[in-house]
């Protein structure tokens, strides 16, 4: 089940990514492409700390 999520996942990130590119990438980009990068890994370390006191919580519910 994870490894085809991951897959799917992998699949979709190349799919959106490569038209992006073809048009410029960050080097065309109006945005500042450090800014774009720090907030996706943000979303990522939240996503991260949200999923760890989930299963926190959901352990101590179980007990």
């Amino acid at each position: 089940m994870k490894k085809s999520y991951l897959l799917l996942l992998s699949a979709l990130l190349l799919c959106v990514s490569l038209p992006l590119h073809a048009q410029g990438g960050c080097v065309q980009s109006p945005e500042n492409p450090t800014i774009i990068l720090a907030l996706v890994g943000s979303a990522g370390a939240a996503a991260i700390s949200a999923r760890d006191r989930f299963r926190a919580y959901r352990a101590s519910k179980n007990k």
